[in-house]
């Protein structure tokens, strides 16, 4: 069993886009929507959700009044201001750090397990799907990813699938370490923008880092042929093998409007493009 993650450095470079192409191609598979903070892959997948589990993230902190002696010791240590003076929780300021639980001479305050968001088991029409959805301005994403990565892993090796396919987060921070740890090969989708290549070698040191092997796809790859080439040589610089580019068509929105991927929605060019960028993929899990 194999596991693929597809990231990007920014954001709204296609990489979702790709993921839900490469599954309609794929068989015998995984989905694993690790981009809590913002999750879209079920917006063209149209999951159909059959388990769902509450997620704890950080936890807060609850006093027991009765036990309470108005030492003011919780008030005066915690450096986020969540406790007043008459010693209530300001909810929306615990970071959950349990410094007024150790400081408490009497055992008055406790911590509590906070729901922080949800995961989701779901069936799709490529294969079973493993998401989840972060509550507002909750965090602690880093963990909910790995847990719907090793759900998805677990999943994988029951019903013996071949893949894992991992949506991941943009970015380099948190969430992003914890969607390509262990992976066998990253997917790194990136445009021929002068934003889009400085976060392609942000991220591609990331991965380069934990030691996990990457690759590269240029999408929208004919909007600036001069930046596509410079992408070109600097994954040759580097040895980062370039699977595939595809080119900018509008088809792609109204494949996403229509809450289908490419493959089904479009048999033309494009399709062409990603396909080919998918046989390079199966090449490089393969050596």
């Amino acid at each position: 069993m194999k596991q693929v993650t597809i990231i990007s450095g920014k954001g709204g470079t296609g990489k979702t886009t790709v993921t839900g192409a490469f599954a309609a191609l794929a068989s015998n598979l995984v989905l694993a929507d690790c981009d809590v903070d913002a999750a879209d892959l079920h917006l063209i997948i149209k999951p159909t959700i059959r388990k769902k589990e509450v997620f704890h993230g950080l936890s807060f902190a609850s006093v027991d009044l009765e036990k309470c002696t108005d030492c003011l010791r919780c008030v005066n240590s915690c450096v986020f201001d969540a406790i007043s003076e008459d010693i209530s929780i300001q909810y929306s300021s615990c970071e959950g750090c349990g410094v007024c639980h150790y400081v408490c001479p009497v055992d008055a305050i406790s911590m509590k397990k906070r729901d922080s968001g949800e995961i989701y088991t779901s069936d799709t029409r490529f294969g079973p799907m493993i998401h989840a959805r972060l509550y507002t301005a909750e965090e602690a994403s880093g963990k909910l990813v790995t847990m719907v990565r090793n759900k998805a892993e677990e999943l994988a090796l029951s019903e013996k699938k071949d893949l894992v396919l991992i949506d991941g987060p943009p970015g380099i921070g948190c969430p992003v370490i914890s969607a390509i740890t262990g992976v066998d090969l990253v997917v790194i989708v990136t445009e021929p923008t002068f934003s889009g290549i400085h976060d392609l070698k942000r991220v591609g040191q990331v991965a380069k880092h934990f030691g996990i092997p990457s690759s590269v796809i240029i999408n929208k790859s004919d909007i600036n042929k001069e930046m596509t080439n410079e992408i070109i040589s600097y994954c040759k610089d580097v040895r980062i093998p370039l699977i595939g580019t595809i080119p900018y068509d509008k088809t792609e929105t109204a494949a996403m409007i229509a809450e289908k991927t490419i493959p089904e929605f479009y048999k033309e060019s494009v399709v062409n493009h990603i396909t080919h960028c998918w046989n390079g993929l199966l090449a490089l899990l393969d050596q």
